[in-house]
Formats: C-alpha cells, sequence, structure tokens
C-alpha cells in the first residue's frame, strides 16, 4: 500500500527567500531522490495553523520508512529547519483526494 509523508511549518520571515531557493533547487529534488515523488506543497492564506503543508507519496510503507530514516533525509530535515520553525511530519497510509 502506497504510504503518505505529510509535513507543516512555518516559514520565518526574515529567510523567505533563501527558503524559497532551498525548497526548489534542493528540498524537492532532495525528497525525489529519496524515492518520494509527487511532492506537492500549499500555503494557507487564512486561518490558525501552519503556514505550509507539503506531502509526498513512496509506493510502499517500507520505502518511506527506509526514505525517512535515512541519513539524506536528516540532512534535508536540518537544512530546512534554517528557514523554517514548527516542523512537524507524520506518516499515513495514501487513499486517493486531499489528506491531512
Amino acid at each position: 500500500m502506497p504510504a503518505k509523508l505529510l509535513m507543516r511549518w512555518d516559514i520565518r520571515p526574515e529567510t523567505e527567500s533563501e527558503y524559497f531557493e532551498f525548497l526548489v533547487h534542493e528540498f524537492i529534488p532532495g525528497l525525489n531522490k529519496l524515492g518520494i515523488m509527487d511532492i506537492q506543497v500549499w500555503y494557507t492564506q487564512y486561518g490558525e495553523c501552519e503556514q505550509k503543508l507539503a506531502s509526498g507519496i513512496t509506493p510502499t510503507a517500507e520505502q518511506m520508512r527506509t526514505a525517512v530514516h535515512s541519513d539524506e533525509w536528516e540532512g534535508l530535515i536540518s537544512r530546512l529547519q534554517q528557514y523554517v520553525e514548527r516542523f512537524q511530519k507524520k506518516v499515513i497510509a495514501a487513499t486517493g483526494g486531499f489528506q491531512l
């Protein structure tokens, strides 16, 4: 069964342009190299929740476990946390449609 990675965070205002460059040129390609595909990122414009929600899918739960326990994952998250705060992640079974 496919697995879905859900991530949430807020961008640090002072790092917004650097964050965007990192996201496009390193973070998303890095997730793809780990086998996490169909990356989607949403911006929250209104409400009391995190500013960004992102997701990605692997074909199996085992592939997701391998990806999020790798040194490459740790490096990506470490770099991401230079630009964001309140980072959270969870892995769920992927079903059709939008999932929180």
